[in-house]
């Protein structure tokens, strides 16, 4: 395992980045590569671009550092000796889902590239990979990463008419056209509930206080 520092003076300036991709500033990474020379150079750019990284040799040592430690984003190779980009990628998720994992391919491999998006990689990249499209696609799958948290927010949400009570239901049909139900209507529905109406103890005392004449008000003449 090789940590690397930011060195003094970063040029972040020489890379161009965008706002989006001046979020990543801090974010803890991991590199994984059997090559040394393509480890230690994505190791290097991504320090200066203002990444926190550590770089694994092969795969084993990656699931042990990811197993220890949770990163924010880890970029691997996708052939190499042992356990290979897949292994990794599963290891990631497993770990924790929302860690964006890149798979780096050789030429030759964008089959199993394709597999690995279907097993939950967010991108994938041919080397040897330019560091402005890294970062760029490293920022996107953020992006799109917090619009899916929010889309599944919302989802959660049950639109009520704040007057008369009313549940629209959106499970069938277009989102947001969907029929508005009274309450009863909806959890027989949606939920198979019949509701049987009753009184709760605050309510039944509040209406029999409205149902006792107040003493101290004289009777109608």
């Amino acid at each position: 395992m090789t940590q690397v520092n930011s060195p003094p003076g970063s040029r972040h300036g020489n890379y161009g980045l965008m706002e989006e991709i001046l979020s990543l500033k801090g974010k803890s990474l991991l590199v994984v590569d059997d090559e040394p020379i393509i480890r230690n150079s994505l190791a290097r750019d991504l320090t200066i671009a203002g990444l926190t990284v550590t770089t694994a040799a092969d795969g084993e040592e990656a699931v042990v550092l990811i197993n220890e430690n949770p990163f924010d984003i880890v970029v691997t190779d996708l052939v190499m000796p042992g356990l290979n980009g897949l292994q990794v990628l599963e290891a990631a998720k497993q770990r924790g889902l929302r860690t964006i994992v890149v798979i780096l391919t050789g030429n030759g491999v964008m089959e199993s590239a394709i597999d690995a998006l279907r097993l939950g990689a967010d991108d994938f990249l041919q080397k040897p990979c330019d560091t402005d499209e890294l970062l760029y696609r490293i920022s996107t799958c953020f992006v799109k990463q917090d619009m899916q948290r929010k889309i599944a927010m919302y989802e959660g949400f049950l639109p009520m008419c704040c007057y008369c009570k009313k549940i629209r239901d959106d499970q069938q049909g277009k989102r947001g056209k969907g029929h508005w139900y009274s309450l009863e209507e909806y959890f027989n529905r949606t939920k198979g509930v019949r509701i049987s109406h009753s009184c709760c103890p605050d309510c039944y005392t509040e209406q029999i206080k409205n149902l006792t004449p107040d003493r101290n008000t004289p009777p109608a003449s």
